[in-house]
């Protein structure tokens, strides 16, 4: 969601991304880094000053920053606590709401009440249309432009609205990346002693799961939430390259989703869902209830993301695993969802610079860093050289972070398939797979539905 981040927790767990600022550029009465016109003290704040090299600061007068974050993630929360620690002067009033929730209130809050830092869903609309504020300023003054470049490319989007390429709208609070977290005790009653080499293998274990009167899969696909496209797009990546999902999902000229390697993949989740492998309530089952379940030892598997690492080692210290999907081969290359957790800030924000300055000490601050993988549980952006705080060896976390690197040796990373337009999740993805999973849809509809739908959103 930004990365697959569609998770309502509960008080039980961690997390779907956030990094900005740093360099040079010169404030006194010229135009803020986040934009080309002339800084006026609605739009920087009446606490943005500039330090020596002219990179904007939050300053020493009192600020308090509005924020709109996803309800049930620490990671945000356990950030600015930090950050206000390190600077006292700044306070926050944070709105929480589901990630579904935020996709449709997302123009109508950034328009009508624009926080100063916002969870962003679908970004491409939301910058076309003017509602967020260009970054390319503040990539400048804090040295953004230093990093990988692919660390950022998810976060920008050219004039006709496509992602991938063009001015930078987002940043990200880490990286994040999809994957299969298991329970090691229930693996061992099946004998699996070792995570999955390819697909055929995953099944088989899914079989033996069934057999011994284990769910095999325990997923949320309630509500709002279409969790079945966790799967689903795991298995696309098993299927066919990453390459033309990724140009899919950046609105790229004729690209389609109903490809003949993404209908593999959607009869291939038909088959986990006819052969039983999901719970049977699973389209009645909200994230929270998913990790209940999967903490209390009532599921083999889930398809979730890295941001649940720290609280997994918190709660089932040295009895859960992770690994990416693996391929049809053993030995392949992997690759999953993998993308900043993003943020942004409302081209109208009362206080861009200091949101500008807090998500650059995201990225930059040691402490900040190191929550950013011991709650976060996943890895920061920045610099390659950047601290890196410490794992233990055989947690959940450092599983998470080796698989992290493994698909970036691959050139694996795909972003989210619900952040392809900003009503194709809530209104397209999660029916058609609700659908799927209770029986009254098929995968050639379900991925030529998607595609008109698509379609008629981007207008192509």
């Amino acid at each position: 969601m930004s990365v697959p981040h569609v998770r309502a927790r509960s008080g039980r767990r961690p997390f779907t991304l956030a990094t900005l600022c740093v360099a040079g550029l010169a404030l006194a009465a010229c135009s803020a880094p986040g934009s080309e016109a002339p800084a006026s003290s609605s739009a920087a704040g009446p606490s943005a000053t500039a330090t020596a090299d002219g990179a904007p600061t939050c300053g020493t007068a009192p600020v308090t920053m509005s924020a709109y974050f996803e309800t049930g993630f620490p990671l945000p929360k356990a950030l600015t606590d930090e950050f206000t620690k390190q600077n006292p002067n700044v306070t926050w009033n944070i709105r929480e709401d589901q990630f579904a929730v935020i996709t449709q209130n997302a123009p109508r809050v950034l328009a009508d009440n624009p926080p100063d830092l916002m969870r962003l869903p679908q970004m491409s609309e939301l910058a076309k249309d003017g509602l967020l504020k260009n970054m390319d300023g503040y990539a400048t003054a804090f040295g953004w432009d230093t990093w990988p470049s692919s660390q950022l490319e998810q976060l920008r989007v050219d004039d006709a609205g496509r992602r991938g390429t063009g001015s930078l709208y987002g940043m990200g609070l880490n990286f994040s990346l999809t994957g299969v977290f298991y329970n090691k005790d229930l693996a061992a009653k099946i004998g699996m002693t070792s995570p999955p080499a390819t697909l055929a293998e995953l099944d088989a274990a899914m079989e033996k799961a069934k057999q011994a009167g284990i769910t095999p899969i325990q997923q949320f696909n309630g509500g709002a939430t279409g969790g079945l496209l966790f799967p689903l797009q795991n298995l696309m990546a098993v299927y066919g390259p990453t390459g033309p999902v990724n140009d899919w999902i950046f609105n790229k000229p004729g690209a389609t989703i109903d490809t003949p390697a993404n209908l593999q993949a959607a009869q291939h989740l038909e088959k986990w869902v006819k052969a039983g492998y999901f719970a049977k309530d699973v389209n009645s089952v909200d994230y929270a209830t998913m990790m209940s379940r999967f903490i209390g030892g009532k599921g083999l598997f889930i398809f979730d993301g890295d941001w649940e690492s720290a609280n997994l080692d918190k709660q089932m210290a040295g009895k859960a695993g992770f690994f990416l999907m693996p391929p049809l081969e053993a030995g392949g290359k992997q690759a999953a969802m993998s993308a900043p957790l993003t943020f942004g800030v409302a081209e109208k924000a009362k206080n861009a610079d200091c949101a500008a300055f807090f998500l650059n000490w995201v990225a930059t601050d040691q402490k900040a860093r190191e929550i950013a993988v011991t709650v976060g549980g996943s890895h920061p952006l920045g610099l390659p050289d950047a601290f890196m705080p410490p794992t233990t060896p055989g947690s959940v976390t450092a599983a998470t972070l080796e698989a992290g690197a493994k698909v970036v040796q691959d050139n694996g990373a795909m972003d989210f398939i619900a952040n392809a337009t900003g009503a194709i999740y809530a209104k397209s993805w999660t029916p058609q797979v609700q659908k799927l999973a209770a029986g009254q849809q098929n995968p050639e509809d379900l991925l030529a539905a998607v595609q008109k739908d698509y379609e008629s959103q981007v207008g192509s």
